[in-house]
């Protein structure tokens, strides 16, 4: 039999509950979506469950599930992946952090998690007054992300990953990281000192002189969380024999496939994995990339964006603008392709964090079997054939669409 291709699109956070200015809809029920709609009609739909039924899946869990492998098993913390997605490789008994550029008071209360979402160049200069810090003997490495995110990696000896986060996750006063073996306390100090030394130099930093006379939130404080060792994960290829790839913007998913052994495809700059992404160029991008490998996962990150901030409406035209995206893949995509859209979690706009919700999850191929699933939502594709799976089960689904499982028996 003739092996396919496999493209799997991420769109991240896309499941949703019921928003009260949309009629109790979600945003998939609300949107005219007649390309998403087309893949549903014609391919074979269900739900997931990322990780487990009620489990809330991170974004660097969820992935990992859908590349087939068991968070609870390797999963060591999302600073490695943040820190890997922006080019900062680990030595062994490196602890790494995901990190926010934060605006503080002068009483170091938090008044934005996120600094206005300060972008590059100013990230860039920021980090570049960081450059050489040391704190107990620790190196202190930062490399700025995407927009507010930056990452971290502490280098010296003695230190451990199991520590509480420095960044509260709300308003108010930041948090004190702590730990409970010796190893871990001493990194916890070290991290506190990190966050006050970082306050001190970029407080009165000229990037942030003119952000607060332009009224802008001021990009003073970088506040570290998830802490974790790098993984050493079997590769992705090697497991599944073929050649892979990933289109992302944003560096933590970059940091996952890498990890994962995935070739991180270099995207244009406007694929930023903001809500000013353009999705047309990144499906370009992927479809491109399927040329020179066999799979590709394609992550869309927008629509968290509009979760996370609370806005439905938002993320009624992100999703409009995907649905767009979804016909310029109907259009020119291979015939020997398997192809799937879904959702890495659900990002409800009415709590404005990940939630357990299964996501909506379509296949599509030639000569696919036809179900009774026509939209393309929560509800629409619990009415398909797939039922209710979960998220390390996608892959494997795909592998057998596209003729490269092995026979199980005689």
């Amino acid at each position: 039999m003739r092996t396919k291709r496999i493209l799997i699109v991420v769109m991240d956070g896309l499941g949703d509950r019921g928003c009260e200015e949309l009629g109790w809809k979600t945003p998939l029920q609300y949107a005219d979506t007649p390309n998403l709609d087309w893949f549903t009609a014609n391919g074979s739909a269900g739900v997931v469950d990322i990780i487990a039924p009620g489990v809330r899946p991170g974004s660097d869990t969820a992935h990992l599930s859908i590349l087939g492998y068991d968070p609870y098993k390797v999963y060591t913390g999302r600073g490695p992946f943040e820190a890997a997605g922006i080019g900062l490789i680990s030595k062994k008994g490196d602890v790494a952090f995901r990190c926010n550029f934060a605006t503080v008071n002068d009483r170091l209360e938090i008044t934005d998690r996120r600094a206005g979402r300060v972008k590059t160049p100013d990230t860039s200069e920021l980090v570049r007054s960081l450059e050489g810090l040391k704190i107990e003997g620790v190196e202190c490495i930062v490399r700025e992300g995407t927009e507010h995110r930056a990452a971290l990696i502490l280098r010296g000896p003695g230190l451990s990953a199991d520590i509480t986060d420095a960044d509260p996750h709300d308003l108010g006063p930041i948090a004190i990281s702590k730990g409970r073996s010796p190893e871990a306390q001493f990194t916890a100090g070290v991290v506190n000192k990190f966050v006050l030394a970082t306050y001190k130099r970029l407080k009165d930093h000229p990037v942030n002189v003119r952000r607060r006379a332009a009224g802008l939130p001021e990009a003073n404080i970088i506040l570290p969380r998830g802490a974790g060792e790098f993984p050493r994960l079997e590769p992705f290829p090697e497991i599944n024999s073929m050649t892979a790839g990933c289109v992302a913007g944003v560096g933590m998913i970059k940091g996952i496939c890498a990890v994962c052994g995935l070739d991180v495809i270099d995207v244009p700059p406007c694929c930023s994995g903001g809500t000013d992404s353009d999705f047309m160029s990144k499906a370009r991008t992927a479809l491109e990339a399927l040329e020179t490998h066999e799979f590709i996962l394609m992550n869309c990150k927008a629509p968290d964006v509009c979760g996370h901030d609370g806005c439905a409406l938002s993320k009624v035209d992100v999703v409009r603008r995907l649905d767009e995206m979804a016909g310029y893949i109907k259009d020119n995509m291979p015939e020997d392709l398997v192809i799937v859209f879904t959702a890495d979690h659900s990002t409800p706009c009415g709590t404005g964090d990940h939630s357990a919700d299964p996501v909506p999850m379509t296949i599509y191929t030639k000569g696919n079997v036809i179900d009774e699933a026509v939209k393309f939502s929560e509800s629409g594709c619990a009415r398909g054939r797939l039922g209710r799976i979960r998220g390390h089960d996608i892959v494997r689904i795909c592998m057998d669409l596209a003729n490269r499982t092995e026979k199980f028996g005689a």
